[in-house]
């Protein structure tokens, strides 16, 4: 599927369906998950509406690192590390809002969360 922007240019997105009917975009690594208002899963949005955003970025950066520039800023991470399915594969995520209350996840491909590891809280 495609989208055009105001400015006349494509980006390609492919839709997903995950586990219990989940829907998602999915773009390159990057995942968008959609909730449908009435019918969201956890964890979900502050004040679920419509147009509430559900976001997942990957980066290379190791969580730990996140995890400490996050709190050094002041965010407090709502869950994780936790174990994800990405857009390409098993992910590593950390969850927090930003100031709309909106929930973004931060996750890496191929890390491992060893079972009773500490959370980065």
């Amino acid at each position: 599927m495609a989208l055009r922007t105001a400015g006349g240019r494509f980006f390609y997105f492919q839709r997903n369906v995950l586990k219990g009917d989940r829907k998602a975009l999915g773009f390159g690594q990057q995942k968008f998950n959609l909730h449908q208002l009435g019918q969201e899963f956890e964890p979900k949005a502050k004040h679920p509406t419509s147009g509430s955003a559900d976001l997942c970025l990957i980066t290379k950066t190791p969580l730990a690192t996140v995890a400490s520039h996050l709190k050094v800023c002041g965010v407090e991470i709502e869950e994780g590390p936790v174990e994800r399915s990405g857009a390409v594969g098993s992910i590593t995520s950390l969850y927090f809002r930003d100031p709309d209350h909106n929930l973004i996840e931060v996750s890496n491909y191929n890390q491992s969360t060893p079972e009773g590891s500490t959370k980065y809280n």
